[in-house]
């Protein structure tokens, strides 16, 4: 299993999953450019897949490996039996105990599974039985700040059998406000035996090092950094392998990218609600250009291809 993982994780760098953003465009787009970091899905909930075996979320292609499908929930049997069904598609299976969000956490899963150490034990040993894949945990530095016990927690997950962690430097009270604690990471690290990757805040390649420098974490996993650049994850993996920086990509590339992912959200999802679901994407791709407030307010409210396609490309020539 040491020398299976070692494979998955071996370009240091991971795509974090994303509700609604780490979908099977945005992996693709990802791919694109890095070859071999650990792609991520978007949380599957068990008790979903329980219901319903087909959906666009566990979508993938030939070329998605290595990648981790991320499975949530709080009953032993619906994860593993999730595990099971989704073990042919997946190199990875990981299990989410780091998502703050209420509907999640009143459900009693994600980050609550923070505060019953046994039941998540529970859970990490229900989805070995349902898979011959590395089980990896994502979680957080405690539920609040009070009760920070992501050491003791990471020790018992190990114990329990996973094979990996990926852990948010910050607690479920933080969400995403203040600064990630890289530090704290450390002392994580210092008390398994397992790969640890920090994730939270990085978003350049300078936080990368600064982030792998704080946390001596084997690597880095990086979710809202990649928004608006799918390059990041390879510019960072670049630098890991070679010590050279590569240049961003300039305002008329992220127009391209922009409208690539357009256009593969449409394939994906229909024209309608493909271009709403791109609406989110809008203020990361332009951020850097002159009134992208005002381009930004446009382009949400508009519902029309050819139109969006019209504006972006004046940008793209703008810019040029």
């Amino acid at each position: 299993m040491q020398n299976k993982l070692e494979k998955l994780i071996k370009s240091r760098v991971s795509l974090a999953p994303m509700a609604g953003i780490t979908d099977y465009v945005l992996r693709s787009l990802v791919r694109k450019y890095s070859k071999d970091c650990l792609l991520t899905t978007e949380m599957i909930s068990s008790e979903f897949l329980a219901q319903e075996r087909e959906s666009v979320i566990i979508n993938r292609d030939d070329d998605h490996s290595p990648i981790s499908y991320q499975i949530s929930g709080h009953k032993p049997r619906l994860m593993r039996d999730a595990a099971e069904s989704l073990t042919p598609m997946a190199d990875m299976i990981d299990i989410n105990m780091g998502c703050p969000v209420n509907k999640v956490v009143k459900g009693n899963d994600g980050c609550a599974l923070m505060k019953h150490p046994s039941l998540a034990s529970e859970l990490v040993k229900a989805v070995k039985d349902g898979t011959d894949k590395p089980v990896s945990v994502k979680f957080r530095l405690g539920y609040t700040m009070d009760d920070m016990n992501f050491v003791s927690f990471g020790q018992k997950m190990q114990e329990a059998g996973a094979d990996f962690i990926t852990i948010h430097g910050r607690t479920r009270s933080q969400f995403y406000s203040g600064d990630a604690d890289w530090k704290s990471i450390k002392e994580l690290k210092t008390n398994v035996d397992i790969p640890v990757f920090a994730n939270g805040d990085v978003t350049s390649i300078e936080t990368a090092i600064e982030c792998l420098e704080q946390s001596c974490a084997d690597g880095i996993a990086i979710g809202r950094g990649i928004l608006g650049d799918p390059t990041l994850i390879y510019r960072i993996e670049h630098y890991l392998s070679t010590g050279e920086k590569l240049e961003p990509p300039s305002v008329a590339q992220k127009i391209a990218m922009l409208k690539t992912h357009l256009d593969e959200e449409i394939k994906l999802r229909g024209k309608d609600v493909g271009i709403k679901f791109v609406r989110k994407f809008y203020p990361y791709y332009i951020e850097k250009i002159k009134n992208a407030a005002k381009i930004r307010s446009i382009l949400v409210v508009e519902e029309d291809y050819s139109k969006i396609i019209n504006i972006l490309n004046s940008l793209q020539n703008e810019y040029s």
